[in-house]
């Protein structure tokens, strides 16, 4: 009874931190804390449904032109509140001050914007609703919906592994009780049922996928201990969007040359 408990207690932890979806509410303490970020990826996972879901609509109703790519691209971040674009938007502003570590620390911190996040942040959804938009193959839009699960798994392993730029912080406090090793290992098995559940969808697009995935997951690695010292909650947030748009632009670009 006290392990469903608990269960239940890090599903409504990690669907109330990284999600705008009505969740139960109770005192949390730091055992509530321990296992919350096994259950991150399921944020992703229903993400990934309701895109689904979306498409067939769009695909069973014609719904044709430039409301079927902006709704899709819309709906990460009704799902999410923006939660992980802020923390991209707040590290664009970072890396284009060119400052030293201790100030783009500051930077992260600031909760004003800069040009840089604002000029990037349209950037970022250009490009997602562009390359999304040219995603027919319903085999590959599959694989496009599971990589919110992915790069979720792979932004939970980082907060549990990697090296932490602040002693204090949200992230800090989200390692410090967490129950590492078991969190990590539940993280790696969660990413793997995934990828190989993409495999059964589609190979080619899964390979492409993941293979960029992974690609940006060592940048966000080497980028934020070169730049930053470490990791934040911030930069963490700056992996979960541009991994999918990874994701989203190889698996187009695939679609594209495979049908061409």
């Amino acid at each position: 009874m006290k392990v469903i408990k608990t269960i239940f207690k890090s599903i409504d932890v990690a669907f109330s931190i990284y999600s705008k979806i009505p969740m139960p509410r109770f005192e949390w303490d730091s055992e509530d804390m321990k296992y919350h970020m096994c259950f991150f990826p399921w944020v992703g996972a229903v993400i990934g449904m309701i895109l689904y879901l979306w498409n067939r609509f769009c695909v069973w109703n014609e719904v044709e032109g430039i409301l079927y790519p902006l709704m899709a691209a819309s709906i990460p971040l009704l799902v999410t509140g923006g939660f992980h674009l802020d923390g991209y938007m707040d590290t664009m502003d970072a890396l284009h001050s060119y400052q030293k570590k201790e100030k783009k620390l500051e930077i992260l911190k600031d909760p004003h914007i800069g040009a840089f996040s604002v000029i990037m942040a349209a950037v970022y959804g250009l490009m997602y609703t562009g390359f999304l938009s040219e995603i027919r193959d319903v085999k590959a839009f599959g694989v496009i919906c599971c990589s919110f699960f992915v790069s979720r798994c792979l932004s939970g392993i980082s907060v549990m592994t990697f090296q932490a730029a602040k002693k204090n912080g949200m992230l800090n406090v989200f390692s410090t009780t967490a129950e590492k090793r078991i969190v990590t290992i539940f993280l790696v098995l969660e990413l793997i049922a995934a990828i190989a559940f993409m495999f059964f969808i589609s190979p080619l697009y899964t390979l492409v996928a993941v293979l960029f995935e992974f690609l940006v997951f060592l940048y966000y690695k080497h980028m934020s201990i070169k730049q930053f010292g470490g990791i934040t909650g911030d930069l963490a947030g700056f992996f979960v969007c541009v991994a999918e748009l990874a994701a989203v632009m190889s698996v187009s670009l695939a679609a594209i040359i495979s049908a061409g």
